[in-house]
């Protein structure tokens, strides 16, 4: 029988620090969907508007977006190991505060987005420093692609199976318990991150302003066009494409006429194609060429879309959500996978957090254009016009996503360097 590190699938997990960040994750990711699933099923249930939702969504991806400046460069500046501990701590009182504000009957709406803002602002910190400290627990550098796939592997896992456990619980206990839920699982992080064995932490010399760094990220990914275009894409993908969850709840309730169990089903067979589609990334071997694989996914997105919004039969439906789940997963995960193995290790955090400005810059201001226009033109409608502009997208940047130009001039420049090396020895 084959060792683990033998298989390709699995091989990141040949480091210890690794495994134990990939374990800690899971368990919060879980929790994480646990609760994003309750606060936007009672926000709807209280309310019964699709902008709300959207608004909800924005209350908590908008400052993100706002403080990703100061998160990214706080990922290139300090200890990323205590910033994550800091974070995780904050984020387990915020779950904690939102929970006893539920089952003590103050399900005021204001309060549930005034939380949603300040989970926005932690997160804002946490992910940066979360994917960049990737980097440090992978001790074999070429296993980095695998553990960025594994790792959104996770999180893809979470949101297959969170809402569908989410929607027993709200069912049977109510809201309050998932996030109770979601804040002890806040404490599986923390005790992943005590049993890593990381070098010595070394403060960098911080001579320039806040401002000054993050500009020099900007300028940074524009002569890296390889990043810089694939960071654009996913900046029009997140405003225009992958808030179509926010009228997910809209389809349980209206368009199928379903409850909080049924809400959970629909966002697990998201999560279905989401992890189908992440292990079908794991599996691929070194030098794949991933923008090939971000134009298909983009394309299957658009069918998903397209197919789910007319349909309505229900389990024919949940085929179309699960194509959605594995084609709008690639777009993150392939961009991140091209960010991190791409980026110098000084450059690493700034470039992350630019590329989550793309998301949560985006995707806060889609989810109330999407909300709003829904309100308008109905959510299949309007579901029918996101898979329209995700095949215009594609066609956008087909010349970008079909060639290898940009690679082919990054090898030039290597043989370049190497055949002046080679007349200097």
């Amino acid at each position: 029988m084959k060792k683990i590190s033998e298989f390709n699938l699995f091989r990141a997990f040949r480091s210890t620090n690794y495994s134990l960040y990939f374990i800690g994750r899971a368990v919060s990711q879980f929790g994480t969907w646990m609760q994003r699933t309750a606060v936007v099923w009672v926000v709807y249930s209280i309310t019964h508007s699709a902008f709300l939702l959207g608004l909800t969504v924005f209350a908590e991806t908008f400052p993100s977006f706002l403080f990703s400046i100061l998160g990214g460069v706080a990922a290139d500046r300090y200890d990323r190991y205590k910033v994550i501990k800091i974070t995780q701590i904050a984020s387990m009182i915020q779950a904690v505060v939102l929970a006893l504000l539920i089952i003590y009957g103050h399900t005021l709406v204001w309060a549930i987005i005034g939380l949603s803002v300040i989970l926005g602002i932690i997160n804002a910190f946490d992910v940066p420093a979360r994917q960049a400290l990737v980097n440090e627990v992978v001790a074999d550098k070429a296993d980095l692609p695998n553990a960025l796939a594994l790792t959104t592997a996770t999180a893809n896992l979470a949101q297959l199976l969170g809402p569908a456990l989410s929607g027993i619980v709200l069912s049977l206990f109510g809201a309050g318990v998932c996030f109770f839920i979601n804040a002890a699982t806040f404490g599986a992080v923390i005790l992943s991150l005590v049993f890593m064995k990381l070098p010595a932490y070394v403060p960098k010399k911080a001579d320039k302003k806040i401002i000054e760094e993050f500009v020099e990220g900007f300028a940074y990914l524009t002569k890296k066009p390889d990043i810089g275009l694939m960071v654009l894409m996913l900046a029009f993908v997140s405003l225009l494409i992958l808030p179509y969850n926010t009228l997910i709840p809209i389809f349980a309730k209206i368009v199928f006429k379903g409850d909080a169990s049924t809400f959970g089903y629909i966002n697990s067979c998201v999560g279905i194609g989401a992890v189908t589609g992440t292990i079908f990334l794991a599996s691929r071997k070194a030098g794949t060429n991933l923008k090939k694989i971000l134009f298909i996914s983009t394309i299957i997105t658009a069918i998903g879309l397209i197919g789910f919004s007319q349909i309505k039969n229900f389990p024919l439906a949940m085929i179309f959500v699960a194509l959605i789940g594995f084609g709008a997963m690639a777009q993150f995960t392939i961009s991140n996978i091209t960010v991190q193995s791409k980026s110098d290790a000084h450059m690493r955090g700034r470039a992350i957090s630019i590329l989550l400005m793309a998301i949560f810059g985006m995707m806060p201001i889609g989810s109330l254009l999407i909300g709003g226009i829904s309100q308008q033109i109905g959510a299949p409608n309007t579901l029918l016009f996101q898979g329209i502009i995700a095949i215009i997208i594609a066609a956008i940047f087909f010349k970008f996503l079909s060639n290898n130009h940009f690679n082919k001039k990054n090898a030039e420049k290597v043989k370049m360097t190497e055949d002046l090396s080679a007349i200097e020895n």
